[in-house]
């Protein structure tokens, strides 16, 4: 499973490849460094054949404050395509390579390609996942059941996304720019403290051209009253903190 920049070509597709492998060359770290001028901290949703593949990448993260979310192993996993019964094992693998790594395990999951399964969530607390990155069915963070536990969804932008918005949807780089302060200024008008978030990809975002509108437009959304530059993490401590932050 893999995402493309011009229409598949015939095997090694060198084209498509290299434009992917940009983000782990360059596009990581020209994020990493606009992030931390603007003194965002990103949420790195990480494939763990990262430690082994780009472990220049995985260091410039941490450079940058980064919290890693659980996002299995490699991007070409789903969960709804494992073999049954492999589910359980295969999230708990990617949370303790995560927590020998980086000697705590992570709090967060986010399935690649967003794919599910009916035991998906009492996969995930079974492993002890707290949070979920993977759906937005409110602007307020929200409870799962998630059999004798729970998981709270904290808001993930399905079209506030480089890649459904820029490469799926083709909108200009300034244009998304523009929604991103659209969306902040219609959600500080909220009644209740919500969670905005944008969703980026390395290799997609990472290009210089794509780059300078989306940091300017966060640079503006940062410096914005009432905005809070939190973590997930950070908003799930806040949610245990203060109850009422999550919605009904």
């Amino acid at each position: 499973m893999t995402e493309d920049i011009l229409p598949r070509g015939a095997p090694p597709d060198l084209v498509n490849t290299a434009w992917r492998d940009y983000g782990n060359r360059v596009g990581a770290f020209r994020l990493f460094d606009r992030l931390a001028a603007i003194g965002i901290r990103p949420a790195v949703l990480l494939n763990t054949n990262l430690y082994d593949e780009a472990p220049e990448v995985i260091a410039a993260a941490r450079a940058a404050g980064a919290e890693f979310v659980g996002h299995g192993a490699s991007n070409s996993d789903s969960l709804a395509a494992l073999p049954a019964g492999e589910e359980a094992a295969y999230v708990a693998r990617v949370r303790a390579r995560i927590a020998a790594a980086e000697g705590a395990p992570p709090g967060g999951w986010s399935s690649p390609w967003l794919a599910h399964t009916p035991t998906s969530l009492q996969s995930l607390a079974g492993a002890d996942y707290r949070y979920l990155l993977d759906l937005r069915l409110d602007d307020q963070p929200v409870w799962l059941d998630a059999g004798p536990k729970r998981l709270l969804a904290i808001p993930y932008a399905a079209e506030l996304n480089d890649s459904t918005s820029m490469v799926g949807r083709q909108m200009e780089p300034r244009a998304f720019a523009a929604a991103i302060l659209d969306e902040a200024r219609e959600l500080l008008e909220s009644p209740q403290p919500v969670v905005m978030s944008v969703v980026l990809h390395s290799f997609i975002s990472g290009q210089p051209w794509r780059l300078r509108p989306l940091a300017e437009a966060l640079a503006e959304v940062a410096a914005m009253p009432g905005v809070w530059l939190a973590t997930p993490a950070e908003i799930h401590a806040a949610v245990l903190a203060e109850p009422s932050l999550a919605a009904g």
